[in-house]
């Protein structure tokens, strides 16, 4: 399948999360979308962290990735994603785990991730839902180790493609991504209203100032990190 006649939307819609496994929303389509364009993927081994219903894993398998590793900390998300590979009719290899557990594998071409990044008045706990999203204070939780051990993840040459919101750093992922091996760029970005989490965290966000009173949007970003 060429980029050309790849269809994001319609690849998601055959995507189903079960109780308990994030939907694919705005900011998996746009990680396909980012991926799909880049011409990246085919041909390419690919690591998908933070996997979920494996929306971003399928999108690389349909995209003729030669190899698709997927990792999730939910035994409930790998079972779906597991489902959701064989649905549609693809080969992605879900594990149980994260960095750790994806650092004993050999080094992969492309580095995918949708990771949580809505921050969170406590740090995330426990197995539920809210993993999907819940990303501490500065929403951070999952990203710091992303831009810290990303390089040991991937080949020379390597790229890592991370979706978040402008609530929770991307000027430090930049940063960080750059002291840690990587020249990086801005892949793609796309304004949406809040969805019910970010609705429900409005007032608190307000609070900490780092939203104006009354706005009710997010600005999603990609960012490209090459390693050097």
């Amino acid at each position: 399948m060429t980029t050309a006649e790849f269809d994001s939307v319609r690849s998601l819609a055959r995507v189903h999360a079960d109780p308990g496994v994030y939907e694919p929303q705005e900011d998996s389509l746009l990680l396909c979308d980012v991926a799909a364009n880049s011409g990246l993927v085919p041909g390419a081994r690919v690591l998908d962290m933070c996997t979920g219903s494996g929306a971003v894993a399928i999108t690389a398998a349909l995209l003729g990735a030669r190899e698709v590793v997927a990792f999730d900390i939910s035994p409930r998300a790998v079972a779906c994603a597991q489902r959701n590979a064989r649905s549609v009719g693809v080969d992605v290899d879900v594990r149980l785990g994260s960095f750790s557990e994806a650092a004993e594998l050999e080094p992969f071409d492309v580095l995918l991730c949708n990771p949580p990044y809505v921050p969170s008045e406590t740090a995330p706990t426990g197995m539920g839902l809210h993993r999907a999203w819940d990303a501490g204070e500065d929403g951070r939780v999952v990203l710091d180790p992303l831009c810290t051990r990303g390089a040991e993840l991937l080949a020379p040459g390597g790229v890592m493609l991370v979706v978040h919101s402008e609530f929770s750093g991307p000027q430090r992922t930049r940063e960080m991504l750059g002291t840690h091996g990587f020249g990086v760029s801005d892949a793609a970005c796309r304004t949406i209203d809040f969805g019910p989490v970010m609705s429900a965290r409005a007032e608190w966000l307000e609070a900490k100032g780092v939203l104006e009173p009354g706005r009710r949007t997010e600005e999603l970003v990609v960012l490209r990190g090459d390693k050097r």
